[in-house]
């Protein structure tokens, strides 16, 4: 695929996620993305969907015949990702699906094999393995930098009110929504953990729903064990008002990194002369971010993904969250929930 050739995108879906790809794939118009389409169940609603996206609202069957589109971006409630994102590789498109992926690990795998026979790319929205500050804190990890792994903390202490589960029927439950604040909060989270620490081979939890009148957990508990023996702890929640951002912390013999929403606010290593990656200079406040507002995080993550996803294609390569990259997050979510007693795939 030459660097000039345009790509058409399109995207299932018109929820509050699709006008962050709308605007990934605008801002990389450079790269020749084009959005040529948008997709819906509702035909009632087309017209009003077509005036907003600016491209024609089309069914499903419609937009997967269309010609003019090369990718699919996957934006429709949780539990339709996987017989969606196989019947566009069917239809001879790429895949790119929002977290999480699928709500099984079969379905997962079927996205997969379904994308591997149809010879077509498969990534994962899993946004923050494209930010550059993610990025170099991964490349430090892997280099050396903190040592030898020896500890994790994920905190999650988010607020989604009672109206955020009511403005959808399928919000909050198991068979679209997958699960509560982990599968659709935390696991951005849970990702860059398994990204940099790598995949648990024991895990213990709890989970309730304590507050919200859903079915889903709203609260959660989790210790992963990694193969080096190293610790991590999962702590969730969407219940605490107004919301405070997330924190992901990875320390290691050397050193240790405290990242509070996106930013950095201590990267210390024992002797920082020998540091293979140069630390990032903490900032000294962080904003609530996507803790206190869903619609509350910034475009550059899509953007990125969307970036990453397209030189892939020029490349004819995996792009940097494929299937199998985004499978490892969604098995730790479910092994968590398995640990827990919550049902280990939508019921």
């Amino acid at each position: 695929m030459a660097t000039s050739e345009t790509i058409g995108f399109a995207i299932l879906g018109a929820g509050m996620v699709t006008d962050y790809h709308r605007q990934a794939i605008v801002a990389n118009a450079d790269q020749g993305a084009r959005l040529v389409a948008v997709g819906h169940h509702n035909p009632a609603r087309f017209a009003e969907i077509g005036a907003r996206f600016g491209v024609p609202c089309v069914g499903q069957d419609a937009l997967l015949a269309d010609k003019a589109v090369d990718v699919v971006c996957v934006c429709t409630p949780s539990g339709q990702h996987a017989a969606q994102a196989v019947a566009a590789a069917q239809a001879g498109k790429h895949v790119l699906v929002e977290k999480p992926m699928a709500l099984s690990l079969a379905d997962a795998d079927a996205m997969i094999a379904s994308c591997a026979r149809a010879g077509v790319r498969l990534g994962v929205v899993l946004q923050r393995r494209a930010e550059p500050l993610f990025q170099r804190i991964h490349r430090a990890i892997r280099a050396g930098d903190l040592g030898e792994l020896t500890l994790g903390l994920v905190t999650l202490p988010y607020h989604r009110p009672p109206t955020y589960f009511d403005q959808a029927a399928w919000r909050g439950t198991w068979a679209l929504d997958g699960g509560g604040v982990l599968m659709n909060q935390g696991i951005h989270l849970v990702d860059l953990l398994v990204w940099t620490m790598g995949d648990p081979v024991e895990v213990h939890a709890y989970a309730d729903t304590l507050h919200r009148d859903i079915e889903v957990e709203d609260t959660l508990a989790a210790t992963l064990r990694f193969a080096n023996g190293a610790l991590a702890t999962i702590t969730a929640t969407t219940t605490v008002a107004p919301g405070f951002p997330h924190r992901l912390e990875i320390y290691g013999t050397h050193g240790g990194i405290q990242v509070e929403g996106e930013s950095v606010r201590r990267w210390e290593l024992a002797d920082p002369a020998k540091a293979t990656v140069a630390p990032v200079k903490p900032e000294t406040t962080a904003s609530a971010g996507a803790g206190a507002d869903p619609r509350g995080i910034a475009p550059t993550g899509h953007i990125a993904i969307v970036r990453d996803f397209i030189q892939a294609l020029r490349a004819g390569c995996p792009p940097q969250v494929d299937g199998a990259e985004g499978r490892r997050s969604l098995a730790t979510v479910l092994a968590i929930y398995q640990a827990a007693g919550l049902p280990a795939r939508p019921t």
